[in-house]
């Protein structure tokens, strides 16, 4: 996957949700407004039809599937087919779900991305075509969605994945289960140690031990400013190491904070920062079912135990 998944957001925080966001698209001029006007408190309706029924979708659930269709395919109209329904409950507008999100590009039908994500299913926080894929479904359901590009990126595409302007997307969708967010431990054992150069650069030093299979957090310094919320915009400056070799997989340091949504990252880095105050300097670790899942990615990070150093530097409620 690459940098430019969505402005200014890195690929270290990013779960795949980021490009998800209704205004998120990332080619570089404004993304479309979501199509539906269905009040948050009410189902999105997508009916099936002939070019949703007709992708063959296989894999096991939960895993990166794969999609045959006739490439190109030009889609005029949001469908979705629910390839295998689940027995679990019924999702609802206001839940969040996590879920294996895949998109093939209708152009050539090949795949985008394949990551995990928690979907946040609320009138205007997805675009269309990926709520389209979680709302009002049976936990447990695999969901086969074609969305035009005017429910997804529209006229602007988004580059960093290669999405062309206009182009149609075919989404498959594994919906698991209703997301609550963890609660980290207090890490007091096999801390790493943390120096920092002139410039406040951060180095991370990883003790020789095993990897913790919990969310913990260390805080290094405490902050006196404006807490943390769920549903919160956070600036940070951060950097990210994998435990089992040390190596630096992405930073911050060296250019500007990065804003985010606490719903746009992996698990395990929003849970970390709630509740803590604007200010804080912190570690953290996170074990690889809150981070890209137990098996391996697209970006690398799949069963990787991540640590990351954290200096939060602002928050505020978006919207």
């Amino acid at each position: 996957m690459n940098r430019a998944l969505r402005r200014g957001a890195p690929i270290a925080l990013a779960s795949v949700t980021a490009l998800l966001l209704a205004g998120c698209a990332g080619g570089g001029g404004d993304a479309p407004e979501p199509t539906s006007t269905d009040a948050a408190a009410a189902c999105f309706e997508v009916e099936a039809g002939d070019q949703s029924d007709a992708i063959e979708v296989s894999g096991d659930f939960g895993g990166e599937p794969t999609a045959a269709f006739d490439a190109p395919l030009e889609a005029e109209e949001l469908q979705r087919t629910i390839v295998d329904e689940g027995d679990g409950e019924l999702t609802a507008p206001g839940d969040k779900v996590s879920a294996q999100v895949t998109a093939f590009s209708g152009s050539t039908g090949e795949q985008l991305f394949s990551q995990p994500a928690t979907l946040e299913l609320e009138d205007g926080t997805l675009y269309d075509g990926f709520r389209a894929g979680a709302d009002c479904v049976p936990l447990g359901s695999r969901v086969v969605t074609v969305a035009p590009a005017e429910s997804i990126y529209g006229d602007e595409g988004n580059a960093g994945i290669g999405v062309e302007p206009g182009e149609t997307l075919v989404i498959v969708t594994d919906v698991e289960e209703l997301v609550e967010l963890p609660t980290p431990g207090q890490w007091s054992q096999d801390v790493p140690t943390v120096e920092y150069a002139d410039d406040g650069t951060p180095t991370i030093t990883i003790p020789d031990a095993d990897p913790s299979d919990e969310l913990l957090v260390k805080v290094l310094e405490q902050g006196d400013g404006e807490i943390v919320g769920e549903d919160d915009v956070v600036t940070v400056d951060y950097q990210g190491v994998v435990w089992e070799t040390g190596e630096v997989f992405d930073q911050s340091f060296g250019n500007a904070p990065v804003p985010f949504s606490i719903s746009g990252v992996i698990p395990g880095f929003g849970a970390a920062l709630v509740g803590q105050p604007v200010g804080t300097k912190l570690l953290v670790t996170i074990p690889p079912a809150l981070g890209y899942g137990e098996e391996e990615s697209s970006n690398g990070l799949g069963g990787q135990t991540l640590v990351f150093y954290v200096e939060i530097t602002e928050t505020r409620t978006d919207g």
